[in-house]
């Protein structure tokens, strides 16, 4: 299959180019010709900033320890090994708590299993070191809900992620609940859907029945099976513009290993994100040259995919960080757009259509006992015309659509 992938990369700058061909090096490989003339001239300061913001400096650590050459100063290479360093022991540490959450649940009954963090990082990277984690995120029933919380409290957590909702939509607007321990510094984000609506997945029963188990610890640890974690990660990675870099690295080790392609391809029509699947493969092999195989070809024959990929070259050339709002007006705006092209056209239907659907604004602007909350279905669009001529600008459905 033809792997010329055509996507805009010549302006990137010479920092993100030998970043890109460093993590692109298979594991004894050296750089091309051309590359190491990035390396005498990088601006080493500037290549600090985006391996620190791309979350990737655990394996550029790697990559210069095996290379050891003369051409990077010492300074760089002691940052990278104290930043790793870091990073081991954090991993560590959300290892040890991942094994007292899930210990816990287990003996309550409740079934867990662990989206990112150390389990990924170990089947991905045959190392936790290897991968940055901030936080802890398991999906759970949404029934085990209100016992999870309970549970969490009692070891320490307090509920960062207060939502108010109206007629329950908090069920399918929002996928996540956030919780931090104060004294250990750790999230965890609890989940009841991987993905926030309008989004088609399976079911946590189907998701249980093709778990796999981590042998990290010896205590039994739950993650998604092969395909169902490519999904997840591709729906993930698009939903932020794949703005960080380690996401797509992800990718590239995945599927790196053996994943059962046209059970994969299934999965991704049956749920919509056959495109986001296509997305993700051609930016890896542009960006990390990943072989695209002719397996992947169901993914890569659409055009949209390749649209998508051109997009996201937005957010690769510029360091964006959609968690440190205010956004840029000219981020902000494009990620609007690109949010909305990432919906298939039902979706975008059904997203239209959740402009109906009572919002919490709603409350504030006019508040009801919850007996008459119906009654915000009529009045919504005069609600909705009253904070427009009071120059409130309502924003809440985009934001749900941004959340993470």
């Amino acid at each position: 299959m033809n792997n010329d992938v055509t996507l805009h990369t010549g302006d990137l700058s010479d920092e993100l180019r030998l970043l890109l061909a460093l993590l692109s090096m298979d594991r004894g490989a050296d750089l091309a010709f051309n590359d190491w003339e990035l390396l005498r001239e990088a601006d080493w300061d500037q290549f600090i900033k985006l391996a620190r913001h791309h979350r990737v400096f655990p394996s550029l650590n790697q990559k210069l320890q095996e290379m050891k050459s003369a051409d990077i100063p010492t300074f760089v290479t002691q940052l990278f090994r104290r930043d790793y360093y870091r990073n081991t022991l954090q991993m560590l540490a959300l290892s040890g708590e991942m094994e007292q959450i899930s210990k816990v649940f287990s003996e309550k009954g409740i079934r867990s299993i662990f989206l990112k963090g150390p389990v990924i990082a170990a089947d991905l990277y045959g190392d936790v070191s290897l991968r940055t984690s901030c936080d802890l995120d398991f999906l759970i029933p949404l029934k085990e809900l209100d016992r999870v919380e309970e549970l969490l409290v009692s070891l320490g957590y307090v509920k960062d992620d207060y939502i108010v909702s109206v007629l329950n939509d908090w069920k399918w607007r929002h996928h996540h609940t956030t919780f931090i321990h104060p004294s250990k510094g750790i999230k965890v984000e609890v989940h009841w859907r991987l993905n926030p609506a309008p989004s088609k997945e399976p079911s946590f029963n189907e998701l249980w029945e093709r778990k796999r188990k981590s042998s990290l610890i010896s205590r039994p640890i739950y993650y998604l099976g092969r395909e169902d974690l490519f999904m997840f990660l591709v729906s993930h990675g698009a939903r932020h513009g794949w703005s960080r870099l380690r996401w797509l690295l992800d990718i590239k080790q995945l599927v790196n290993q053996k994943l059962n392609w046209p059970k994969l391809i299934r999965l991704l029509n049956k749920h919509h994100y056959s495109h986001v699947g296509g997305q993700a493969l051609l930016l890896a092999s542009r960006l990390f040259s990943l072989p695209l195989r002719d397996e992947m070809k169901p993914l890569l024959s659409g055009r949209k995919a390749h649209w998508l990929a051109e997009d996201a070259m937005f957010y690769v050339h510029r360091m964006v960080n959609l968690h440190t709002p205010p956004l840029p007006e000219e981020v902000s705006r494009f990620h609007k757009r690109y949010l909305f092209s990432l919906l298939t056209v039902r979706q975008k239907i059904q997203f239209v259509a959740s402009f109906l659907f009572p919002y919490p604004e709603d409350l504030d602007t006019l508040p009801l006992p919850k007996s008459l909350h119906v009654l915000y279905f009529p009045l919504r669009p005069f609600l909705w015309a009253w904070r427009k001529l009071s120059k409130s600008p309502e924003k809440k459905a985009v934001k749900e659509l941004e959340r993470y």
